[in-house]
């Protein structure tokens, strides 16, 4: 397998039209190259200065787990420092984590950010929904967000071998004026789902709009998890 490490967009843009297969840490494809055999070409966008940068509103996809620390808003650091072993977050990378994981240990903060992706393919730069980049898996150049106020995760312990742990993101966002926005994202099983409202009053009735959202259908037991977060997030913000 040629491994091409391009470090430009441009460079990059070329290798996929040249048909390179994307790798990231290749956590999870080593088992099934090794299974069913190794690609010709492949690139990685380590190289690349857009995939790697960390910043306040800015992620890229290439960035490596471990590398994720304060500078972005908690929701996301916190989600990071829970996935896999020292040894996986040293290799894994934020692409192959939403992109190519089932997991998708990221998705819940990014969507909870109300984060867009930002794609690379053979003819261009796009930005695209997280919506479309589950379902199409392109190259993931980077997420992009507007910081939140406050935001918060958790995920509850679970069985080994076990349905996915039940993860709760959710981020407080500034609108016009003094109005504030909460957006929640919750993975129960292997589905995530999200839910939006305006929280201008306090956290009894921001829990209340949440219910009627896609939350709504959440079982009692992920309610538990979604109540106290989305209550400390409103009251250590002053939503009281």
């Amino acid at each position: 397998m040629l491994l091409r490490l391009p470090t430009s967009v441009p460079e990059a843009r070329q290798c996929l039209a040249d048909g390179a297969v994307p790798i990231g840490g290749a956590t999870l494809l080593w088992a099934t190259w090794q299974r069913d055999g190794f690609p010709g070409l492949a690139v990685s966008l380590r190289e690349v200065p857009e995939a790697n940068v960390v910043g306040r509103e800015t992620l890229g996809g290439a960035v490596l787990l471990h590398r994720i620390d304060a500078t972005v808003p908690d929701v996301l650091r916190l989600a990071a420092a829970t996935i896999g072993t020292g040894a996986v977050r040293r290799t894994a990378t934020v692409g192959g984590n939403i992109v190519g994981s089932t997991l998708r240990c990221l998705l819940p903060p990014a969507l909870a950010l109300d984060a867009r992706a930002t794609v690379l393919e053979p003819d261009g730069v796009r930005e695209a929904d997280l919506a479309e980049v589950v379902a199409k898996r392109p190259v993931l150049l980077g997420l992009r967000w507007r910081a939140p106020l406050a935001s918060a995760y958790r995920k509850l312990p679970a069985e080994p071998g076990g349905e996915p742990p039940l993860v709760v993101a959710s981020a407080l966002h500034a609108e016009d004026g003094e109005r504030r926005r909460l957006r929640v994202a919750v993975r129960d099983g292997y589905d995530v789902l999200t839910g939006t409202t305006r929280c201008d009053t306090g956290a009894g009735d921001a829990l209340d709009a949440l219910r009627d959202t896609a939350l709504g259908d959440l079982p009692a037991t992920a309610w538990e998890a979604v109540r106290p977060q989305v209550t400390g997030l409103l009251e250590g913000s002053g939503q009281n």
